[in-house]
C-alpha cells in the first residue's frame, strides 16, 4: 500500500533530507515550509501522516497539531523538536499527537516511528471501511421494500429521526419494530451514542424498576452493589422500550415521570438523576383498549404518543415478500457457505399467496429452512415448508383446528395435503395437470408431491 506523508518544517534542508529518507521505503512525500501551507496541503491531497517541527514561525508546531486535530481527528502526527524536553515531549502526546522524534534523530529511529504510524493510519482505514460496510448492510437489512405502505414507513422515519421526540411503532408481532428503533437511531442525531433495548414483557414484574432506574447497594436483599439502570446507560442515546403494553400499571407512573420531567430515582436512593434520552417505545397491542380496559395509563399513552408510526403486517405488503425474501437468502445463504442466485416463479407465486401470520419474522424462518434443504442456486418450491401449501389458496388466516393439536406437526400437515391432492386427482378423473390447476399449483410442483407423499395415479384412477 503506498502511503502519503506531510513533512512540515521551516528549514528546507531538513525537508529534503527526510523526504530523501523516507522514499526509499516506497512512501511518497509532500513538504510544507509552515503550518498555513501544510493546512492546504492537508486540503487537497490524501495524506496518511504528519510530520511536523515543535517551533516554526506563525503557526508552529502545537498550534498545527490543534489545527489538524479539529479537521483532521483520524491523521497521525509525529511532532519534532530540538528542544526535547520532557515537558514538550508529554505535552505534545496529551494534545493528541502519536509520537514524538528528537533532534537530531537517527534513521533508524525514524523509520521504526514512521512505520508504527502508517500501521496505526491503516487499521483506522479498515476500520472505517468495515463500519461503512456494516452500516450499508444494517440499512438495506432494516429498511428493504418498496411497497406504497412501507414507504410511508420510511418516510415517517427520515423524517422523524433527528428529532427528540417520543416515537410510538405499532404493529402485529414480528413486523420489525426494533429494527425501525435502530435505524431511526443509527441515522439520526443521536447515532453515535448508546442504543438500548429492553423487553418490558420478559423481565420479572419485581426487577422491571431496577432494570429500568438501577439500585443502590443494600436497597433490597441480593442487592449487593450498585447497579445502573437502562435508562442512565441510554443517557444522550435511545431507550428502546419493546412490549410496552405489559408494563406493570404500578411501573408505569414511574416512567411517565422519567418522561416527562426527565429524572429518575433509583431504588434505594433519594436524590434524582437527570438523564437525557429519546424513547421509542413498541406494542403490538392496542392501546386505547387498554386504557379503555384501565390496563395501561391514559396519559403515559398520550405521552408515547406523540409521533406514532403503525407497521404494516406483512400481508398488506405484498410486493416487499419477493425482495425481502432474496435478501434473507442471500445473506443467511452466505452465513452457511451457500450461494443462492434467486427463487424460481413457482417458489416467489406460493409465498405471494400465503398469509404470513407472522410477518416478516416468519419469512426469515421460512428462507433459513429453504436455504438448508436447496441443493441448487436456485430455491425451487419444494424446498419451501409443507405448511405454506396447507391452507386454500388466498386463505388470509390460520387454518381453522378442531379437536386434539397433533402431537406431529408434519405428520398432519402431510395428511391434509395428501386429502386435497386426492381429492383433486378424484375430480380431475386422474389428470394431473388439471388436478394441478384445481388447487392452484405448478404441473411440476403436482408431481413433487405426488412423489413425496407416495401417491401413485395408477392405482386411483381406473
Amino acid at each position: 500500500m503506498t502511503h502519503n506523508v506531510l513533512v512540515v518544517d521551516d528549514e528546507p534542508k531538513l525537508c529534503d533530507l527526510l523526504a530523501s529518507a523516507l522514499s526509499q521505503n516506497g512512501v511518497t512525500v509532500f513538504t510544507a515550509g509552515n503550518g498555513l501551507h501544510a493546512l492546504k496541503v492537508l486540503e487537497a491531497e490524501n495524506i496518511d501522516l504528519v510530520i511536523s517541527d515543535w517551533r516554526m514561525p506563525g503557526m508552529d508546531g502545537p498550534q498545527l497539531l490543534a489545527e489538524i486535530k479539529s479537521r483532521f481527528p483520524q491523521l497521525p502526527v509525529i511532532v519534532m523538536t530540538a528542544y526535547s524536553t520532557v515537558k514538550n515531549a508529554v505535552q505534545s502526546m496529551r494534545n493528541g499527537a502519536f509520537d514524538y522524534i528528537a533532534k537530531p534523530f537517527d534513521i533508524d529511529e525514524l523509520d521504526i516511528t514512521v512505520s508504527k504510524a502508517l500501521q496505526f493510519r491503516d487499521i483506522l482505514k479498515d476500520n472505517q471501511r468495515m463500519r461503512a460496510e456494516l452500516d450499508e448492510h444494517q440499512q438495506i437489512d432494516s429498511l428493504i421494500g418498496d411497497s406504497p405502505t412501507f414507504r410511508r414507513v420510511l418516510h415517517a422515519i427520515d423524517s422523524v429521526r433527528d428529532s427528540n421526540a417520543t416515537i410510538l411503532l405499532t404493529g402485529e408481532s414480528g413486523t420489525g419494530k426494533e429494527m425501525v428503533a435502530r435505524a431511526i437511531h443509527k441515522h439520526g442525531n443521536r447515532a453515535d451514542k448508546p442504543f438500548v433495548a429492553v423487553n418490558c414483557a420478559a423481565i420479572p414484574e419485581g426487577l422491571l424498576e431496577s432494570e429500568m432506574f438501577g439500585h443502590r447497594k443494600g436497597a433490597f436483599t441480593g442487592a449487593v452493589a450498585d447497579r445502573v439502570g437502562r435508562f442512565m446507560q441510554a443517557d444522550e442515546g435511545t431507550l428502546f422500550l419493546d412490549e410496552i403494553g405489559e408494563m406493570p400499571l404500578a411501573l408505569q407512573a414511574k416512567i411517565l415521570r422519567a418522561l416527562q420531567e426527565r429524572v429518575i430515582e433509583p431504588v434505594g436512593d433519594t436524590r434524582e438523576r437527570k438523564v437525557d434520552v429519546r424513547v421509542i417505545a413498541a406494542t403490538n397491542k392496542n392501546l386505547l383498549d387498554a386504557v379503555a380496559n384501565k390496563e395501561f395509563r391514559e396519559d403515559l399513552y398520550y405521552r408515547l404518543n406523540v409521533f406514532p408510526i403503525p407497521l404494516p403486517a406483512l400481508r398488506e405488503r405484498a410486493e416487499d415478500i419477493a425482495p425481502l425474501a432474496r435478501h434473507f437468502a442471500h445473506t443467511l445463504g452466505a452465513a452457511a457457505g451457500k450461494r443462492f442466485t434467486g427463487f424460481s416463479a413457482e417458489a416467489l407465486q406460493a409465498m405471494a399467496s400465503y398469509s404470513w401470520p407472522g410477518n416478516i419474522r416468519e419469512l426469515q424462518n421460512c428462507v433459513e429452512r429453504a436455504t438448508i434443504v436447496a441443493s441448487g442456486a436456485v430455491i425451487e418450491e419444494q424446498d419451501l415448508p409443507a405448511y405454506l401449501f396447507a391452507s386454500n389458496p388466498g386463505n388470509s388466516g390460520a387454518p381453522i383446528i378442531e379437536g386434539n393439536v397433533p402431537a406431529d406437526l408434519d405428520a398432519a400437515l402431510a395428511e391434509v395435503e395428501k386429502a386435497y391432492i386426492l381429492a383433486a386427482l378424484a375430480q380431475s378423473n386422474g389428470v394431473q395437470a388439471a388436478a394441478a390447476q384445481l388447487i392452484g399449483i405448478s404441473e411440476r410442483s403436482f408431481w413433487y408431491r405426488l412423489k413425496k407423499l407416495g401417491i401413485h395415479v395408477d392405482k386411483i384412477v381406473r
